[in-house]
Parts: C-alpha cells; sequence; structure tokens
C-alpha cells in the first residue's frame, strides 16, 4: 500500500467524445506528483450529490491510498452536453471516457470502473467496445440488457421499478434542460406525486401515467421505452448480454438477495466466467443500493453490513485491493487468498466463501404441491413425494384486484416495499394458493438458482402466474426469499391437459432452522412491482380492457407440479 496522501479534488473537468460532445466529471486525486491509476464511474444522477455520486464507495479513502477517481455525468444528464436517451450511447461513450482518462497526464494508463446500478450497465456496455486501457471493473447490482433486465422479466413489465425510476430519477434533469421555465413548478409536482405514488400506480393504460403526462420531455422518454418504441435502442446499443462470454477482463460482481438485479447480476458473473479471465463475486442479504443489516423487516446481524464485513473488509476495502491487483500489479492479500465467491447464507447469518456458483456439490430436490383441491382456503402441502391421483386447484384472478406487492426484489421510491416482509396478510386471500411443508426437524440448506415447474390451465387468452418461495417461522411469520413470473406463449410448451410453465425465481441462500418449514406461493399477479395481464391477448399499456380468468393449478402424477430446490449437503 502506498502512503497515505492528501487528496486534491477538481470539479467539472471535460472529456470531449468522438462527436465533440462534452462530459465533465469531478476528480479526485492525490495531491503529488507522480502518475496513477485511474477508476472511473459514469451515471446520470448528478455528480455533485454525494448520496448519488459514488454511494457505497469512499473516493476520498481511494484517491488517499493512490488512486485518481473520476466521477462522470453521462450525456445530457446535469452538467454534460449532449442528449440523454437511457443506456443507447453508454457503450461508445464509455470506452471514449475510458481512453481520455488513460490520457490524462496523471494518470498512469491503467483504468478500472465501478459503480452500482446504472452506473454498472455504463462499465459493461463500455467493456464491450474492448478499450485497450481498462484493465478490471467492479460491477454492482446491474444488468447487461435493458430490455431483459430492467424493463421486463419473462415477459412481464417490471412495472413499479421503471416508472419511479423515470419519476424520481430521470424527469427532473429532462425538464431543467428542456423547459426551464416549468422546472419549479414541475418539480414541486413530482414531488407531491412521488408522496402519493402508489395511488397512481393503478392508473390504466400505463402509457397514459398521470405523474408524467404533464411533463413533456419526460413524458415522451417514458412513453418510448414502455410501449418499446426504445428497448434495447439501434442495433442493441443497450444490450452487451451476448458479448459477455467472450469479455476477457478480469471482475468483481457485487450483488444482493433481495435486489432488483440479482438475477441478472449473476448471469453476468456466470457469463464472463467462460472468458477465462478471473471473476470474482460477492452477495449479502441487501436490497438495492442498501448495504445496512436491516432489510424489510428482518436483522441479519450487524457483520452482514457492507460496512463492517469484518471490519477490515468493507466495500470500498474490496474495490481497494481488487484495483490494487490489476491497476498496480502488487500483491493484494485479502484478493489473492480465499474463494472467488463470498455468499451471506441467510437463516444463520453467516458469510462463507465458496469455489463456484452455483455451488457444484448441490443436489437439486424437487418439492412437490398437494392438497385436496382447496389450497385456496386452507393450506396445500409441499413434500418430496411424488403426488399420484389429487384434484387440482382452482382460483380466481381479478386483474382489478391484483395481488399487492409486499417487499421482494422491487425498486419503490426511497427503497420502499422491498426485502424480506411478512406474507400472511397476502397469504389470506382467495387468490393465492398456499403449499406448506411440515416444520424442519433438521436444518436444511438451499442455496441456488431457485425454479417452479407449474402445470396450470385458465380460460383466459392470455395470463401470468407467479411463485413465492416463503420461510415460515414457529411464530407463524412467513418471509419472502425470493420469487418470480412468467407471461406469454415464447415461454411455455403447451400439452394437451394443462402447460407447463417454467418460473424463474432467481435464487437465494438460506437456512431452514428447525421449526422452520418451506412454503411455496402461486397467484397470478404482484402489484406494482409488476404489470397487471389482463387477460385479453393485450397488455394495460397500451389498453384498459380487463376480464377475470378461472385459473387451474394441477398437481398430479402426470402433471407434477413441484419447486426445484438447491440443496446443500450438510
Amino acid at each position: 500500500m502506498p502512503k497515505t496522501v492528501q487528496v486534491l479534488f477538481e470539479k467539472d473537468i471535460p472529456c470531449q467524445l468522438r462527436d465533440g460532445v462534452t462530459l465533465y466529471g469531478n476528480v479526485y486525486r492525490p495531491d503529488e506528483e507522480g502518475n496513477y491509476p485511474v477508476l472511473l464511474t459514469r451515471h446520470p444522477y448528478n455528480k455533485n450529490l454525494a448520496d448519488f455520486s459514488h454511494r457505497y464507495v469512499d473516493p476520498f479513502r481511494l484517491a488517499a491510498e493512490g488512486f485518481v477517481v473520476i466521477i462522470q455525468d453521462v450525456r445530457g444528464r446535469f452538467s454534460s452536453e449532449g442528449e440523454f436517451i437511457p443506456f443507447i450511447h453508454e457503450a461508445e461513450d464509455g470506452y471514449d471516457a475510458v481512453e481520455w482518462a488513460a490520457n490524462l497526464p496523471y494518470s498512469n494508463g491503467n483504468v478500472g470502473m465501478f459503480g452500482l446500478s446504472y452506473y454498472g450497465f455504463t462499465q459493461l456496455f463500455a467493456a464491450a467496445e474492448s478499450p485497450p486501457s481498462l484493465k478490471a471493473i467492479f460491477p454492482a447490482q446491474t444488468g447487461s440488457s435493458l430490455k431483459e433486465d430492467m424493463l421486463f422479466r419473462q415477459g412481464a413489465l417490471e412495472y413499479g421499478l421503471f416508472a419511479t425510476w423515470m419519476l424520481d430519477s430521470v424527469a427532473p434533469d429532462l425538464i431543467r434542460r428542456h423547459r426551464p421555465e416549468e422546472y419549479s413548478r414541475a418539480r414541486k409536482e413530482i414531488e407531491s406525486s412521488l408522496h402519493h405514488i402508489n395511488d397512481s400506480f393503478h392508473h390504466v393504460p400505463l402509457s397514459e401515467w398521470p405523474p408524467l403526462m404533464n411533463h413533456v420531455p419526460a413524458q415522451i422518454l417514458y412513453q418510448q421505452f414502455i410501449t418499446q418504441e426504445i428497448s434495447d435502442g439501434a442495433n442493441g446499443k443497450a444490450n452487451v448480454k451476448h458479448r459477455l462470454s467472450s469479455l476477457k477482463l478480469p471482475a468483481y460482481h457485487l450483488a444482493g438477495w433481495y435486489d432488483c438485479f440479482l438475477g441478472s447480476t449473476l448471469e453476468n458473473y456466470q457469463e464472463m466466467c467462460k472468458a477465462g479471465e478471473e471473476q470474482r463475486l460477492i452477495i449479502g442479504p441487501w436490497g438495492h443500493g442498501d448495504f445496512s443489516a436491516v432489510q424489510g423487516e428482518r436483522f441479519f446481524g450487524g457483520h452482514a453490513a457492507g460496512d463492517w464485513m469484518d471490519q477490515e473488509r468493507d466495500i470500498t476495502s474490496l474495490h481497494l485491493n481488487w484495483f490494487e491487483k490489476w491497476l498496480k500489479k502488487t500483491d493484494s492479500v485479502l484478493v489473492e487468498d480465499g474463494a472467488p465467491v463470498q455468499l451471506f447464507v441467510m437463516g444463520i447469518n453467516e458469510w462463507r466463501e465458496e469455489w463456484e456458483w452455483p455451488l457444484a456439490r448441490t443436489d437439486f430436490i424437487p418439492y412437490y404441491l398437494h392438497s385436496d383441491g382447496k389450497a385456496g382456503s386452507e393450506s396445500g402441502t409441499l413434500s418430496t413425494v411424488k403426488p399420484l391421483i389429487e384434484p387440482s386447484d382452482h382460483f380466481f384472478y381479478d386483474p382489478s384486484h391484483p395481488v399487492p406487492t409486499v417487499g421482494g426484489n422491487g425498486l419503490f421510491y426511497n427503497g420502499e416495499n422491498a426485502g424480506p416482509c411478512d406474507q400472511n396478510v397476502v397469504e389470506e386471500r382467495e387468490d393465492v394458493l398456499v403449499y406448506t411443508s411440515e416444520a424442519m426437524k433438521e436444518a436444511m440448506e438451499v442455496t441456488g438458482p431457485i425454479e417452479v415447474v407449474l402445470w396450470a390451465s385458465t380460460d383466459a387468452i392470455s395470463t401470468d402466474f407467479t411463485a413465492k418461495l416463503v420461510d415460515v417461522c414457529p411464530d407463524g411469520k412467513a418471509y419472502n426469499l425470493t420469487e418470480g413470473i412468467i407471461r406469454g406463449e415464447p415461454f411455455y410448451e403447451r400439452e394437451t391437459e394443462g402447460t407447463c410453465y417454467r418460473l424463474d425465481l432467481w435464487a437465494t441462500s438460506n437456512v431452514f432452522l428447525p421449526g422452520h418449514s418451506i412454503r411455496l406461493e402461486i397467484s397470478s399477479s404482484s402489484f406494482p412491482r409488476y404489470d397487471v395481464n389482463p387477460n385479453t391477448g393485450k397488455t394495460t399499456i397500451d389498453s384498459k380492457e380487463m376480464f377475470p380468468a378461472n385459473q387451474v393449478i394441477y398437481h398430479d402424477r402426470y402433471r407434477p407440479s413441484h419447486i426445484l430446490l438447491p440443496v446443500v449437503p450438510t
């Protein structure tokens, strides 16, 4: 480690792109002569706001340890010139920004990138262009495709996430730049809309969402994205998912069990492992950008927090050691030693090292649905015994009265309604089927990807099915672990008697302790996390018409609905 030095802060340093547009960034660097590696992050949330400029990483600490840190406003945002079209320009602009940073007079030519969420997308998009000076990245809680990772999940619109993001994070600066005379009024209206945002989610069609309709620049952009006029952009500029497996670049991936980008972060790691360069992964019990030890209604212990982690292994330290290895070529004990995967096992609330993801020693065990046909009014059961002859379960799905989202991996205003929350209120609804195992006699660890194989039928033209894995405590509290949804014909195979749907629930790591039970919830909605399916063959994006549907869930010898659990042997 270099000796600690004073830090020099420089504001609005210009970076000219290939098309003449100038971006501006704030620079934190050692106040000593010399050449240092550069750590660059690029985002649309205002480089001058501490809560958004660097978030969970301390730029002063990085600079004091011998790095130049640059936090840059992307094209068309805040100080930077140009027109902001989310994600579309980030590949080429990212390439140019990396090479500009490498040629600064105080740079040693080696550049790394870091950041969370949109800042993670900008890393992967830039990396896909292969800038020669980019030596390593640290993408956190992020995706690699705008359409697949932020807009839609297995056909369903990530409505709560996208609408909230557009209103809270994107609209104000768009209005400030394009309609400055309206900005003061618009800002007050947006603040009021955010305060009442849960009431406005029910408006249909979604393309005419009231909070944005009076703010023309934001309205236009929102409608372009939600109607898929813009999705992955021209020539796939907002999608590099198919290129990850060939990216020969060291990357440290950071994920959270309750993050809205959990699935895509794990996919990023697995795909980039195929290229042969070193990849590392850490998964905490965290929400999106929230690294506290308390998530939702659960406390995971002080050591679960991102600023604790064995005291000397907080998140900034992980960045320091990772980039020292790749940008300074120094020995880094914390990176060199130990397995490449660190994960937090909930239930026992412990950190553990692993050598791969998913874990090689996993036994994938099906837990089958059972009931006497009354899982909607009484609890069905869940066991490893295959069903034989059993009556099907039925429920009535009314899209005008959807099942409310309670906790989970969603992203809403100020992070509310996220993480593990008691599901008992949801489970009392007649349109939620509940299947529960016997209480555990011994602890059972479930760590890895979760899939539900669901045999079902409907009298609707098109419909949704949802599934949720829940840990039921001895006191009856039922905490959600992970969930999924599926919509549309491309995602399932039709059979003569029912349809086999495969729902990707992403992943979890949880020990079901003695006295606890495993529970699976089945329904057809989780609103406003996802837009409701109106059962008409259309969507509520541009239609108001809705019809109820009669849903049937099968669990018998020929249609054995089950959840596939990754059980880790003790």
